[in-house]
């Protein structure tokens, strides 16, 4: 089973590392190449606001299921800091386990989403891109963190000690402070 988990992880994180390094720097070179355009040749790309809106959805989505991966999602702590060992460890099994299914509910909610924008032939207005294709992003993005929380809720009921993901125990993910 582990190996498994193993295999689904490790794929996973190579697409989600790829889509998330390739869009920001579509995004970088295609703000870049607006802004040279517009203030050294007076001329706007007239694509180029609505390929970043694209593209920040993409990130936002496949981000989030790579935060999930390494632990770094918003998490509510309050009360589950202040419980005991296993405590802690029924709390972080039901939250794996109902968030899990919660995110694939949704990632099967914006499936039909998807699938009413393609019926209605909704194009993009610079671009008139088939609006879909990119939305598509979307369901993959919460499939994808659905499989990270399952896994995690596996690693739980399988191993000693509190899994925030495959390989991220709780206590080991950092915090960031802002």
């Amino acid at each position: 089973m582990k190996r498994i988990l193993l295999t689904t992880s490790k794929v996973t994180e190579v697409i989600e590392k790829y889509v998330i390094i390739f869009s920001i720097l579509l995004m970088m070179v295609n703000s870049t190449a607006n802004a040279i355009g517009r203030y050294a040749f007076g001329k706007s790309l007239f694509f180029s606001e609505e390929l970043n809106q694209f593209l920040i959805v993409g990130i936002t989505f496949v981000g989030f299921a790579y935060a999930v991966r390494r632990g770094r999602n918003i998490r509510m702590t309050a009360v589950y800091d202040a419980l005991g060992d296993r405590s802690k460890k029924v709390l972080m099994t039901f939250i794996s386990l109902s968030t899990g299914l919660l995110l694939a509910y949704l990632a099967y909610k914006s499936v039909f989403y998807v699938l009413e924008i393609k019926d209605v032939n909704r194009l993009s207005p610079a671009l008139q891109f088939p609006v879909y294709i990119i939305y598509s992003i979307i369901p993959l993005g919460l499939a994808m963190a659905s499989l990270q929380f399952l896994i995690a809720f596996f690693m739980n009921i399988t191993h000693e000690g509190n899994y925030l993901s495959y390989d991220v125990m709780d206590g080991e993910a950092k915090d960031v402070s802002v």
